[in-house]
């Protein structure tokens, strides 16, 4: 009997700051995956909200050009006690996810805690603990990971294990 190629997935993981956004681009072939690249959005402190969320959208732009995404997952909003810092947060998040819709690409949230949970075992993995994971996981050098691209890896292979769970039973509804 001939067994047919496994089909390769794109997965785009993202986490929205308004000052520095991570994005971890994943190759997730069967139950193996591979990075393709990881990196950080970022923008200065005196750039007004304006030129940040435009930012934004334009290096998501770039990457769904580049990369061609199947998928994308971003970390899903958490509670603020700073209601200003939520608005922020939420339109850096808007500038994101308008891209991905424009390009038709679906878009899964997350919460910080579940996606650690699922990828490396704990809610309450610290940013180095994902980051070692990440490291073994897709041989890398845990140097060449900045800190706000874990989260974001983290988040892309999550998506990825949660469509091979139960066929993709547990898939929560696309944003």
């Amino acid at each position: 009997m001939t067994q047919l190629p496994q089909q390769t997935t794109t997965l785009l993981g993202i986490d929205t700051a308004l000052r520095s956004t991570g994005y971890g681009v994943i190759a997730m072939t069967g139950r193996k995956f591979a990075a393709v690249d990881c990196g950080i959005i970022r923008n200065t402190r005196q750039a007004p909200l304006s030129d940040c969320l435009r930012r934004h959208g334009s290096g998501v732009e770039e990457l769904v050009e580049r990369f061609k995404p199947d998928v994308a997952s971003i970390e899903g909003s958490f509670y603020f006690k700073n209601a200003k810092t939520a608005m922020l947060l939420g339109m850096a998040r808007g500038a994101v996810v308008s891209i991905l819709a424009r390009h038709g690409i679906p878009c899964y949230e997350y919460a910080p805690r579940k996606a650690r949970k699922i990828v490396v075992g704990s809610g309450s993995a610290t940013k180095m603990q994902i980051a070692e994971f990440m490291a073994r996981t897709l041989n890398l050098d845990v140097a060449d990971i900045p800190d706000d691209a874990t989260d974001a890896m983290a988040m892309a292979i999550c998506h990825g294990i949660t469509m091979q769970t139960g066929g993709g039973l547990y898939l929560p509804e696309p944003i």
